[in-house]
């Protein structure tokens, strides 16, 4: 199976699809229309100092096109039509053999290891946005993962550690919170066909609360060792109203024999 733990884990809950909503509860701050739906396209809230609040559940739009027949996403189906990817040589090498030989399988996550920046939003399961005053976080449902955006004014690390995750710093451009990463290990792929990346990766998301219930986010990849040149992936999401997150268990590497078999 094409997919295996990536979103599919989720699903293992209570065999529903990935995209349900576990829990259903009336939250008071959702605006509704006159029949008491949640009202999507009202206004974007805001926080105490006038911004957007990007704070909720949201899930990725699928996108308009499918790059590849085995059902991994790809980077690509986020990108214009015509766009290309170009790595160096021994990048792409590495890529073609995860993608066309691999199909996919080998990914982090059949380890219960971590997505990536912007792997970990691709798959259609939710994650959650916390923004308060000096950082804002991400809570993804699956694993139960979390990911730090520091807006406190410090600067990224000159030598770090590197990590799954790397050291992400954000701030205002307008209405557009910029975040910015960089210090990751490169065990993690960038999409579910296994675009590679080095230590020397940096990214840069740009998320735009549109309304209530939509988002936009553009994410900008630099990596001089692995490919020619920077490339530009556009997402949208849609907000989940009136749920909540669900604990979510890697159980130990199993998980993927499990589905596997099924």
């Amino acid at each position: 199976m094409a997919r295996v733990a990536g979103c599919l884990i989720a699903c293992m809950l209570l065999s529903v699809p990935a995209s349900a909503q576990w829990i259903k509860i009336p939250l008071p701050r959702t605006p509704r229309t006159a029949d008491g739906k949640p009202n999507l396209t009202a206004p974007a809230p805001r926080t105490s100092d006038g911004k957007p609040d990007l704070s909720g559940i949201w899930r990725r739009v699928d996108p308009t096109k499918h790059d590849n027949q085995d059902g991994n996403f790809n980077l690509l189906d986020w990108m214009p039509d015509g766009a290309r990817i170009r790595m160096k040589p021994e990048a792409e090498a590495l890529y073609l053999r995860r993608r066309n030989v691999l199909k996919g399988g080998g990914r982090p996550s059949q380890m219960c290891l971590p997505h990536s920046i912007p792997d970990a939003m691709l798959p259609p399961v939710i994650f959650k946005i916390v923004q308060i005053p000096d950082e804002t976080i991400l809570l993804f449902e699956e694993f139960n993962q979390f990911r730090q955006i520091f807006t406190d004014g410090r600067a990224l690390p000159v030598d770090p550690q590197p990590a799954w995750w790397g050291y992400s710093i954000g701030r205002w451009d307008g209405t557009v919170f910029v975040a910015q990463t960089a210090g990751f290990n490169d065990r993690t792929w960038l999409d579910d066909t296994g675009h590679p990346h080095s230590e020397a990766m940096k990214t840069t998301e740009r998320f735009r609360r549109v309304d209530f219930g939509h988002m936009e986010m553009q994410v900008t990849i630099e990596d001089p060792q692995t490919y020619l040149e920077p490339f530009t992936a556009d997402v949208r999401f849609t907000l989940q109203p009136d749920t909540e997150l669900l604990e979510n268990i890697c159980e130990n590497e199993r998980d993927s024999a499990h589905i596997v078999g099924k």
